[in-house]
């Protein structure tokens, strides 16, 4: 989302007065307030294990007690909790009848009804239950629940092998008034080993199984005893038996018996276990056939026009690979997309995998409502009937979204789009999705452009096919359970704005598939796009700084008669003259270039470096591009907040058309540029690597760090990078004291308007905590810039040389206030210039450190 530097400058004086209204208010509470006489509160809990300090957190979670939360030392909670009156009715009261005739006189003025209604309002009432409610009492001293914790931590040891431990605690006062801290001390004593495995496996293939795989065993001989590892291993075990083909094995089967007194205390410590997998529960000792069997499949039947609570009895039928297909009518899929879905197959061994993978592929066809897979079983035999439920989705569904949006360039802007989606377009569960789209906006600074609206409309046709779409085959390198999926789009749009105004044409033939939950891999065979610049000679009215260096040096010239065919009547008396756009201002350049004009060298790599930035930013480009992305991540599901994240990006444009020289008929402009349908296709590669990682700092705080390098560099057809393709810095998601595209290129002082580059470096590292409630708070640090290299740049101040460009990494820092809404997290960011390197070696520190120099940023969601 956009900088909203200009919207919100206006509130800084507000947000200073807020600001030190709320310090003196928080500052003035008292701590201990609603802490009584008899009372101690708690700052602080200390654990020892034999006299060795405990920094594990899952230790530390074991404590029933625990003190208040502070955010960056700061008791924020809890002095929230002593503003609220401990019982505002009485209060109320009491002030109305201070004075004699007062509720008399409220009475006539309000009514009586009213008054009874003040009694209940914000400001006498619900002020005091919302500050009770974000805040936290008071947490005191209880030693009944420190003996509890003791208890809990000494089972929490016995876990751990330590069957003789023993624990303490003891309430240690401070100096400080009124305050204490209790520190738990355990005294372990020698752990136990185990030393001998004995099996108790009534199930002689059971038994069997067991036997070919105790190499993973995660219970070992020597080892201490841990009671994670005997959960573990019943665990592995119980996902073994399920993929060999005890489809219905129960892990309350397994249990372990110590055979020793943990009681008494040995010189050696060692213990023998049992390892008993029994019968299910519901069998009968009597009965050996209920005992576990490996079970194979007999018949697998799919029902592909299942209707919930509906009867299977009237469906017609058709034999397929040994699948039985059910349907009503007529069958609307090819049978072969039906059967790819399924990864059970007749006369194999039941694998839980398989029908996992069952679940996962059938759900990625996006055809049909979440699946129900039966196991009719065959007790004598050991086999099983499977039987696949599938319910249809609808053949056609239609959306329709809407936005409003509001940034530093539009005071209002409205965006909509409806897509219409149609399932199994060829019976191949194939989906065709088309979609239109169109914004409209209402700019907030008149003189941005000649419109006051900006407008963008534009239109797509995806069709996502189920498997990988090549002449060749390819299950047997990418399986069905991989999720492959293959995307051919064709889209346009077509913008009216501040801008250049554009209209593009894009075609992408995509493949992607998942090895596994945390692995993704994307190729992007072809992304052809095609961008045509509408309106060209509106330039220098977008690019201002721009169109402002080549003013300045044309002032040199404005009186000079032979040129005032350049100039027109600018209206401002401090410089009634400046250079007509576009005519005046092209025509100044070109004579420059050509020496018709006298300038100082400098001047003349001015206007040059000027003239050609137009020429990139006003020619039509057209980037033939093949991509693959490479995505990991160790993320187990959204609650985890210790995890990595990995992508890297490779990206080639226009080898392919320079390949084909023979086939595409090309054509040269004057800089020997190769032309496809008179538009010079761009050639280059492109290279990302972006690593994200999370670290749980506690259980209510996390650490993020983020890394990103990305480096584009043309060649052959192309001396440059397209703008949609480079690299800007800056930005809500980027180095959020500076705004979007502010920052760089290298050393340069934001010479463009929108300033870009082929070499980016960006280094985040934010520290997120809890506040109050929902609402939570961030100290951040952003580091990063962009530069130029191997391309046609020519200002040493913006081109990457060697390490010494490393000095040009700018620094920002700052806070932000987050507001959690479940399903999204909005997000307010307050970011300072630390270190800038386009100021003077000696103003680069700290000179732009204040609320009037801040970049105020709003977003959606985390930035990384």
């Amino acid at each position: 989302m956009a900088s909203m530097t200009g919207f919100l400058s206006p509130m800084c004086n507000w947000a200073k007065i807020g600001l030190l209204l709320l310090v003196f208010t928080i500052v003035g509470c008292n701590t201990l307030k609603k802490v009584d006489d008899d009372e101690l509160l708690l700052i602080k809990n200390t654990i020892y294990a034999d006299d060795e300090k405990v920094s594990n957190d899952a230790v530390k979670s074991l404590i029933l007690q625990k003190p208040n939360s502070n955010v960056l030392g700061y008791p924020l909670r809890l002095n929230l909790y002593n503003l609220a009156k401990e019982n505002p009715d009485s209060s109320f009261q009491n002030w109305l009848h201070r004075k004699e005739k007062r509720e008399k006189r409220l009475n006539k003025l309000l009514s009586k009804k009213q008054v009874n209604r003040l009694r209940e309002s914000f400001f006498v009432k619900g002020a005091s239950e919302f500050l009770k409610r974000i805040g936290e009492a008071p947490v005191t001293v209880d030693t009944l629940l420190a003996a509890t914790s003791i208890e809990r931590l000494e089972a929490y040891y016995d876990s751990k092998g330590y069957f003789n431990n023993s624990g303490t605690f003891e309430v240690v006062e401070q100096k400080r008034k009124k305050r204490a801290e209790i520190e738990y001390k355990i005294a372990l004593e020698k752990p136990f080993l185990v030393d001998t495995i004995i099996k108790n496996i009534t199930s002689p293939e059971l038994d069997s199984i067991y036997q070919k795989n105790s190499k993973g065993a995660l219970v070992k001989n020597g080892e201490q005893f841990d009671l994670n590892n005997f959960n573990s291993e019943r665990e592995r075990l119980t996902n073994l038996f399920r993929n060999t083909g005890v489809y219905n094995f129960q892990e309350s089967s397994i249990n372990y018996d110590i055979l020793r007194d943990t009681l008494q205390i040995a010189d050696d410590q060692l213990m023998d276990v049992k390892l008993n997998i029994q019968k299910p529960r519901s069998s009968n000792d009597a009965d050996s056939a209920s005992t576990y069997r490996i079970h194979r499949l007999k018949k697998i039947n799919i029902y592909a026009d299942y209707l919930i609570g509906g009867t299977t009895d009237s469906l017609k039928s058709i034999e397929h690979e040994n699948y039985t297909i059910f349907y009503a009518n007529k069958l609307r899929y090819k049978p072969k997309a039906l059967t790819d879905a399924i990864f059970f197959e007749k006369d194999s061994i039941y694998r839980d995998l398989d029908r996992i993978r069952t679940y996962r592929q059938i759900t990625n066809l996006n055809t049909f409502k979440y699946p129900n897979i039966e196991f009719v079983p065959d007790t004598a035999q050991a086999k099983l009937i499977s039987n696949i439920y599938l319910a249809p989705r609808p053949k056609f569904s239609l959306s329709f979204d809407f936005d409003v949006t509001h940034s530093n360039i539009q005071r209002l802007g409205t965006a909509f789009s409806s897509s219409l989606i149609t399932r199994n377009v060829f019976g191949g569960a194939e989906t065709l999705s088309i979609s239109a789209r169109g914004a409209i906006g209402l700019l907030s600074d008149a003189s941005l452009s000649d419109e006051t609206f900006t407008s963008e409309i534009g239109g797509d046709i995806n069709i996502t096919f189920p498997r990988i779409w090549l002449p060749v085959k390819t299950k047997n390198i990418i399986p069905y359970y991989m999720l492959p999926q293959s995307r051919l789009l064709v889209g346009t749009n077509f913008q009216r704005n501040i801008g250049l105004d554009k209209q593009s044409f894009n075609t992408v033939l995509s493949y992607n598939w998942s090895p596994s939950a945390s692995l993704k891999h994307n190729i992007e065979l072809l992304n052809v796009e095609f961008i045509r610049n509408v309106n060209p000679d509106n330039f220098y009215n977008v690019y201002q700084n721009t169109f402002t260096n080549l003013d300045e040096i044309a002032d040199e010239f404005q009186d000079d008669p032979q040129y005032a065919s350049f100039f027109e009547d600018s209206g401002d008396n401090d410089d009634p003259l400046t250079l007509d756009i576009p005519d005046g201002a092209n025509e100044f350049a070109q004579a420059v270039l050509n020496n018709e004009i006298p300038t100082t060298p400098e001047q003349f790599s001015e206007v040059n470096s000027i003239d050609e930035r137009q020429r990139r930013l006003t020619e039509n480009n057209l980037i033939f591009a093949t991509n693959y992305t490479f995505t990991k991540s160790s993320k187990t599901d959204i609650n985890d907040n210790s995890f990595y994240q990995l992508r890297v990006r490779l990206e080639s444009a226009g080898n392919l058309l320079s390949l084909l020289e023979d086939v595409v008929p090309y054509n040269e402009n004057d800089n020997d540029q190769l032309l496809v349908f008179g538009v010079p296709f761009s050639q280059y590669f492109k290279t990302e690597l972006d690593f994200i990682r999370h670290w749980n700092v506690s259980n209510t705080s996390v650490l993020a760090f983020r890394s990103f390098l990305g480096l584009a560099v043309p060649y052959g057809n192309s001396e440059s990078i397209p703008f949609l393709r480079s690299y800007f810095a800056g930005g809500s998601n980027d180095n959020r004291a500076w705004n979007a595209y502010e920052l760089g290129p290298g050393s340069t002082r934001n010479i463009n308007d929108f300033n870009e580059a082929n070499l980016k470096i960006a280094l985040n590292l934010e520290y997120r905590f809890p506040i109050a409630g929902d609402v939570k708070g961030a100290l951040f640090a952003d580091a990063g810039n962009i530069w130029n290299v191997f391309d046609n740049e020519d200002n040493p101040d913006a081109i990457f040389t060697d390490f010494t460009s490393l000095a040009d990494i700018a620094l920002g820092t700052g806070l932000g206030l987050r507001y959690d809404f479940t399903y999204f997290v909005f997000r307010l960011d307050i970011g300072f210039k630390t270190y800038n390197p386009a100021e003077e070696w000696s103003r680069r520190w700290f000179r732009g450190y204040n609320l009037r120099n801040a970049v105020f940023n709003i977003g959606i969601n985390y930035p990384f």
